[in-house]
């Protein structure tokens, strides 16, 4: 691996804490404090993904390089820190945060030229472990470097996964927060972003009023990961925020796309690159439910609801024309924005909905067509991804009550066959006004509809085999995640089975996760 083209412009250029001290407490004026990652002694190696490691720069891995995938053995060139930023917490304003599970190791730049952090994930506290112990445990860690490697192949904008490896060590915790704790296996992921930058980094700055690091970090962001920005003075701060409400706009149009629950939506977990990063209490959609969430921290008010994430990307967004401000004071140019993010979200979400129905453009009458559409998906408890794919399948001969039935959470009985039956009559009729032909329609919904969703059931088997020493589901996973529009293995496109229902991990996941 070519660790020595790594390098540290972040804290070459920004005010920072330089003690090496983990010792967890404020640290204010400064975006990060130098830190070492605590070192494991006996690290053993779970996966490595080559094909990035080559993408990004770094090479091939080497049995010598095992030591540096744990933060161990470092070279003089990397100098270790963890940023600080700020964020607001389940709508409450939680002040300083930071990087409490991650450290970074800095920045490689490829022979393209295209930039990358690294950074490890539970090797150890920072100052911002806030009481924590900056380790992460098996369960946590695989769940991170499958899900970003699985958006990632469905196309979604995020952070990805190089490396994941035991620690050799065991750690505590309270999976579900109920006063039962327990060791579980130690392990760190490497997660690579071209940037790990948060809408929290603006705020703590804004918030401390260190107006002119907020501007040098705008500045920054910029030059380094906004090209299409040319404009000067204030204006480019506008063009700026503009661009991030566009991209966490569209990121989350994806999500709903293929499915995926955040979580924890947190201001502190948003990307300023509109990639989606912190990869905790996620789930993919099982039986279709705008009210799931799969965070238990999150109930009773489901704040983070799958169906109420693009609301609160604009809850996020409207806190971060707060602490962008400084930079453009202009509040009716922020407020239009933010108004307009709705018109742009909604239209965009529309539009991707067409193509997964088949549709070869938004008509007019399509909004109450995806609203009796939603409606029926939560009343027959109808798995989200399983039937966009027997929506493909469907012919003249089809027996809806058969072709449903395997994707249905539910009973089926005579009253909800009916409903079903009269939505696909809808439904063909809706198609026979494309401009386009079957063929074509069924081609873009190919390409729309995964047939492979990384389900958390799936996740608890395969972290239950690793556990074990195996890794027989973890190769079948990769595979099948590496080519999620293909069924390469049928056994895994089928609803969630019921036995998994009750078990924790498998629906609903605490923030520890």
């Amino acid at each position: 691996m070519n660790i020595e083209r790594i390098r540290q412009p972040f804290i070459e250029i920004f005010p920072g804490d330089f003690s090496n001290n983990p010792m967890q407490r404020n640290t204010p004026k400064v975006l990060f404090a130098t830190i070492k990652p605590a070192g494991f002694d006996k690290p053993a190696l779970i996966a490595y993904n080559e094909p990035l490691s080559e993408e990004i720069g770094l090479g091939k891995f080497e049995d010598k390089d095992l030591g540096f995938l744990v933060g161990n053995s470092l070279p003089e060139n990397v100098q270790t820190y963890a940023t600080a930023y700020a964020g607001h917490q389940f709508g409450n304003w939680a002040g300083q945060l930071g990087d409490g599970r991650a450290i970074l190791a800095g920045e490689i730049t490829n022979e393209a030229g295209k930039k990358t952090e690294i950074q490890w994930k539970g090797a150890g506290a920072t100052p911002y472990s806030r009481h924590a112990d900056g380790r992460a445990v098996l369960r946590s860690s695989v769940r991170e470097y499958l899900m970003s490697e699985a958006m990632h192949h469905l196309g979604v904008p995020t952070a990805r996964a190089l490396s994941l490896a035991f620690t050799g060590e065991d750690v505590m915790r309270d999976i579900m927060y109920n006063g039962n704790p327990k060791l579980e296996k130690g392990a760190v992921v490497i997660r690579t972003a071209e940037s790990f930058l948060r809408f929290g980094h603006f705020e703590l700055m804004s918030a401390q009023r260190e107006y002119n690091t907020l501007q040098e970090l705008a500045d920054f962001t910029i030059e380094n990961y906004f090209p299409e920005i040319t404009s000067a003075d204030s204006k480019k701060y506008k063009e700026f925020f503009e661009n991030i409400c566009t991209r966490t706009a569209n990121l989350v149009v994806e999500w709903f796309r293929v499915g995926f629950v955040h979580g924890v939506m947190n201001t502190d977990n948003m990307s300023v690159l509109g990639l989606t990063i912190d990869y905790g209490p996620y789930s993919m959609m099982d039986e279709y439910d705008l009210n799931f969430t799969p965070n238990t921290t999150d109930l009773p008010g489901r704040r983070y609801a799958f169906g109420k994430q693009g609301q609160i990307a604009q809850w996020n967004l409207w806190q971060l024309a707060n602490a962008l401000h400084p930079l453009i004071k202009d509040e009716k140019f922020l407020e239009d924005t933010l108004n307009n993010f709705g018109t742009y979200f909604w239209e965009a979400h529309d539009q991707m909905l067409c193509k997964k129905f088949g549709f070869d453009q938004l008509r007019k009458d399509d909004e109450e067509f995806f609203t009796r559409w939603q409606g029926l998906m939560q009343e027959l408890q109808l798995d989200y991804t399983l039937f966009f794919n027997q929506l493909a399948k469907l012919t003249q001969d089809t027996n809806i009550s058969e072709h449903f039935k395997a994707v249905s959470y539910s009973i089926l009985n005579e009253e909800k066959l009916a409903k079903l039956t009269n939505f696909m009559k809808n439904y063909e009729a809706r198609l026979a006004l494309n401009s386009i032909s079957r063929e074509a329609s069924l081609a873009m919904m190919e390409k729309t509809n995964p047939k492979f969703i990384l389900r958390n059931y799936l996740l608890y088997e395969c972290i239950e085999e690793i556990g074990n020493g195996k890794k027989e589901m973890l190769k079948k996973l990769t595979e099948a995640l590496e080519n999620p529009y293909q069924e390469i293995y049928p056994e895994f496109s089928v609803k969630r089975p019921s036995g998994f229902d009750d078990i924790a991990g498998c629906s609903t996941l605490s923030c520890s996760s």
